[in-house]
């Protein structure tokens, strides 16, 4: 109980220098929360693989002595494709996808319960971690647990960007990296009996040319060592929260000391004062005239719409991102310019760049833009929340939709429908 105590404490003094404003309702909601999940986290350092596997070896023959070849629990390929996981960076302790293939051949007439497996990757995955580093613990502790022929992993990573209120969101690209790790007959990356593995893999977009095998990263995996800055970003970092995000690395059982993590508390500060609440949302629709003017006439209007546009929040209960696209449509006057793109993006902006809910968001965005179309505007907002997939429930894949409906879209069903199935079918939420 101490030990949450103190956590807790660590937690509101980053809030408090980080985030402008007034938190008291955020920390309300975020205290339980949070603390929940931090008590959870470390499980990955707990977990023994001994334990995971010990009881799940069981006897299976291979094939007869008269028959050429191999099968069973005799050097029979078994695969298990597509375990998705969630850990987190150790350069800036945020998540990161990882779709996981772990293979291995059997020996001495073994073989391992598959469900075995996903757990083993699952409790290296719940630390901190890079990449090449992940794949080569869970390679390694298979090994030993298993004693087989061979183990071969593939992992499929995915690294969210670092998005900033004065770069372009759809410039921003998301960071993908293929890495493996084989021990035993997989330990020479030119083996044929790599070739089996990768075959079996082929139908899932894995290009054996683009797999990095085993070795330090020649290339900076994580965006946070190499993003610019951005120049609304205000440098209020000080020792005091650098030394209270090193306890939290601390607490979770690393050593903050360690040549990787010693700056990965700045780097994730980085991150979170991007966060700050806008300066004012007056300043950036400057000079900016309403489109309608008198009495609004629906029969010489009709629906525009402006769709796809890119955000990132972050979300006030777990200080996870949450990102997707915001759909506005509203009814323009024919001959009359609609609203330019820009101005939406900056509204947008200004509401996502904070601690945030997704209803929240979708809600103020849709009445700053009502006074500017005469009241009658409707908003969507289809985001993935990090804090559904990396933690909790952990539902891969999926995302949530919310709507706000004002002035004449809320009581006519027909606009409604137009504005919605105008909305592209194909949105894509990259990195799900």
């Amino acid at each position: 109980m101490f030990f949450l105590k103190k956590i807790k404490n660590i937690i509101r003094c980053v809030l408090a220098k980080c985030v402008w404003g007034d938190i008291t309702f955020v920390l309300l909601n975020y205290d339980m929360i949070i603390l929940k999940d931090i008590e959870l986290f470390p499980a990955g350092y707990r977990q023994n693989v001994k334990d995971i596997i010990e009881g799940a070896l069981f006897p299976e023959d291979g094939l007869d002595n008269n028959k050429i070849g191999h099968g069973g629990g005799v050097g029979g390929l078994v695969i298990v494709r597509d375990i998705d996981l969630y850990s987190y960076c150790e350069s800036c302790l945020l998540p990161f996808q990882v779709k996981c293939h772990v293979g291995y051949i059997p020996s001495g007439q073994r073989v391992v319960g598959l469900s075995k497996l996903p757990r083993v990757a699952e409790a290296f995955a719940k630390r901190l971690q890079e990449p090449q580093h992940l794949a080569d613990e869970m390679c390694s502790a298979l090994h030993q647990g298993i004693q087989p022929e061979g183990v071969a992993i593939i992992l499929q990573c995915t690294h969210i960007p670092f998005p900033y209120k004065d770069i372009d969101s759809n410039d921003i690209g998301w960071v993908k990296l293929l890495v493996s790790s084989g021990s035993g007959v997989y330990e020479n990356k030119n083996a044929e009996i790599w070739s089996d593995f990768f075959s079996l893999l082929k139908f899932r977009g894995i290009d054996k040319d683009k797999v990095r095998l085993k070795g330090p990263l020649d290339q900076c995996w994580c965006p946070s060592l190499y993003a610019e800055v951005s120049s609304k970003i205000k440098a209020i970092s000080t020792p005091i929260m650098v030394n209270a995000v090193s306890s939290i690395v601390k607490s979770l059982g690393e050593d903050p000391t360690r040549k990787e993590l010693v700056e990965t508390p700045s780097r994730f500060l980085k991150w979170l004062m991007n966060f700050q609440c806008a300066s004012n949302i007056d300043i950036e629709m400057n000079g900016y005239i309403s489109i309608t003017n008198g009495e609004v006439r629906f029969d010489d209007k009709e629906i525009y719409s402006e769709v796809n546009l890119p955000f990132w929040s972050q979300c006030e209960h777990h200080l996870l991102p949450f990102y997707g696209v915001v759909h506005i449509g509203y009814f323009l006057s024919k001959g009359c310019y609609p609203i330019g793109k820009s101005i939406l993006q900056s509204i947008v902006h200004f509401y996502g760049f904070k601690l945030q809910v997704q209803e929240r968001l979708t809600k103020q965005i849709a009445e700053t833009i009502s006074p500017l179309v005469g009241g009658n505007v409707i908003v969507v907002v289809e985001a993935s929340h990090t804090c559904m997939i990396s933690r909790g429930i952990e539902k891969f894949g999926s995302n949530t939709a919310t709507i706000a409906v004002l002035g004449h879209f809320s009581t006519n069903l027909a606009a409604r429908t137009k504005f919605l199935e105008s909305i592209p079918s194909a949105t894509s939420l990259e990195g799900q």
